[in-house]
């Protein structure tokens, strides 16, 4: 599809987890006109689809922006890698497919810091509208929604999944039936983005079914320089592909929707930022926005790997033949071990008295291996990773230059929060608890690391510093807030602050990171925001969420002591 004329109603700068979304709901109208551009290419790639071979797309050169963080330390100096989807779907292209909405709390955080209209009640209704759960539809799930939303495989195909989720109750805490429900908090099984045995990335699930709508014009590889402006006034794009650069036009608004990296840095290189940083990188400055690149969160994690003994773990699915049989035949009926994550039980704990929501998550993996899907150690094993979800530390993205094609200067600051130290701590001690359960005594060997030496505050303090891996959620870095927050850089309306004709809608937008993965709240805001742009919205639904009576001042455990 072509157009003879080069402007748009609406131009939405990457075709990711949110860009996606905007570009089907906006084109809904077909009076209304919208450019869709994308720095990466097409996603027909058998290892996109396939859920188990998540690990080969997150290590491509052509399918990921190949970020890393400046040197940390708070992790004794180590960067770590911020792999980010250049692809359409973006990151949902390559990303690990879990579905975690995050705690209703989380969301009504959100409002609570100055993002009105922002809370769970508004927003429930679009987490409802985007999915399809394979139960059907209740008051808090969606039946007939865009995204497939399901559990994997059935969990008795591997014991380790039921004896984690036991073990987490032989440790003191409840079973949910749908942490994306009424409760998140306790052990049960995990949700996954797949459908049909394929990864249902929000380029298959709202892109796919649309693409030929002549309203619709999609420009892939199409690398972003910067915005145009007339005076405070967004009026377009320059933009490279092919070796040429190029103009696009917008008579209404431009959406940024290229991440938590891609979009603070598109807007410092149109000169919207930091003075300071606009400054060091040789760019005039066209609107001082203090918190573009500010805010930065992520969430880590670390491995407790055990030797199991039982001949039942994915070790024993790691050889070539072993590998090719379960290609051939999801190629075949895209069912068996192929159409899952593996990631398929799961647990939310709060580490402390005090905490009215969860801030630790467990994703259990019934094998010992590694993200690039290799394995950690000969023979069978299992590990469950781990990791507080609630960081106090915050960071910041910076362009270096205005070259769009050098990479951003990104610093997490991880564990530069007191508080982010002393819940690593308390992390380490619950996790070795929980799989010391006697539900797991009839699979678990030798604790492969951190080892039962890791005891100490120094010496898990040292580990983790030396061990701890990004679980690869970068967000909150262009964030909503209150008018009298000179650090926040969106209006309610995820509208850019002295600008006109300018919205950002993605990841980065949160004022808050979600206790939880970041793919579902990405395309739950983009939802919301499509209809906030349309000047419509769908009612509020009140529906309760499950809180423990004793938060306040206790946190259950198989010991019985307050760990406050």
């Amino acid at each position: 599809m072509t157009h003879t004329h080069n402007e748009f109603d609406f131009i939405i700068i990457g075709a990711g987890s949110a860009g996606c979304v905007l570009a089907a709901r906006l084109s809904e109208d077909p009076a209304v006109s919208v450019a869709l551009l994308e720095a990466g290419g097409s996603d027909n790639s058998l290892f996109i689809r396939m859920p188990t071979a998540l690990s080969i797309p997150m290590n491509m050169d052509q399918y990921n922006w190949g970020f890393e963080s400046d040197v940390e330390p708070g992790i004794g100096g180590r960067q770590l890698d911020c792999p980010r989807g250049k692809v359409m779907g973006g990151s949902s292209s390559i990303n690990g497919m879990a579905f975690v909405r995050g705690h209703a709390c989380d969301i009504d955080q959100w409002e609570a810091e100055g993002a009105s209209g922002w809370n769970y009640a508004n927003c429930l209704p679009y987490y409802k509208r985007m999915e399809s759960w394979y139960h059907g539809a209740n008051r808090y799930r969606g039946g007939s929604g865009p995204v497939g939303v399901n559990a994997g495989n059935d969990m008795r195909l591997n014991p380790l999944y039921q004896a984690f989720i036991s073990a987490g109750e032989d440790a003191g805490y409840p079973f949910t039936s749908d942490y994306n429900g009424y409760q998140q908090e306790g052990f049960g099984q995990k949700h996954m983005s797949v459908s049909g045995g394929v990864r249902a990335s929000s380029s298959r699930s709202y892109l796919a079914p649309i693409k030929s709508r002549p309203n619709l014009h999609i420009i892939p590889r199409a690398q972003v320089d910067q915005l145009i402006m007339d005076a405070r006034q967004v009026i377009g794009v320059r933009y490279r592909t092919a070796g040429r650069q190029l103009r696009i036009f917008t008579r209404g608004e431009i959406i940024l929707s290229a991440g938590s990296i891609g979009s603070p840095t598109i807007l410092q290189r149109s000169g919207i930022g930091p003075a300071d940083v606009l400054s060091a990188a040789g760019v005039p400055v066209r609107v001082e926005s203090r918190g573009v690149g500010a805010n930065l969160q992520d969430h880590l994690e670390v491995y407790f790997q055990y030797v199991c003994t039982q001949p039942v773990s994915l070790n024993r699915e790691l050889s070539l033949w072993r590998k090719g049989l379960i290609g051939a035949r999801w190629m075949l009926n895209k069912g068996g071990l192929g159409a899952t994550n593996h990631f398929e039980s799961c647990g939310f704990i709060r580490s402390r008295s005090g905490l009215k929501w969860p801030n630790v998550q467990y994703h259990f993996l019934p094998g010992a291996m590694r993200y690039d899907g290799r394995a950690a150690f000969a023979g069978d094993g299992f590990q469950v990773h781990v990791g507080p979800n609630k960081p106090q530390s915050r960071g910041r993205v910076a362009i270096r230059s205005a070259d769009p094609f050098q990479k951003p200067s990104i610093r997490f600051n991880y564990l530069q929060h007191e508080q982010d130290v002393q819940d690593w701590r308390d992390c380490i001690r619950l996790t070795r608890e929980i799989l010391q359960q006697e539900s797991l005594a009839p699979f678990r060997g030798n604790e492969i690391q951190p080892g039962l030496a890791i005891e100490s505050d120094e010496a898990i303090d040292q580990w983790v510093r030396a061990n701890v891996e990004s679980a690869y959620h970068p967000s909150c870095s262009v964030k909503l807030g209150a008018d009298n927050d000179p650090m926040a850089v969106l209006d309610s309306h995820c509208r850019v602050r002295g600008c006109e004709g300018l919205r950002v809608v993605d990841s980065s937008i949160f004022p808050t990171i979600t206790n939880g993965n970041l793919n579902a709240p990405s395309m739950m805001v983009a939802e919301r925001a499509a209809d906030l742009i349309r000047g419509q919205a769908l009612a509020p639904e009140m529906a309760p969420v499950w809180e423990p009576d004793d938060w306040q001042t206790a946190q259950r455990s198989v010991t019985g002591h307050d760990r406050a």
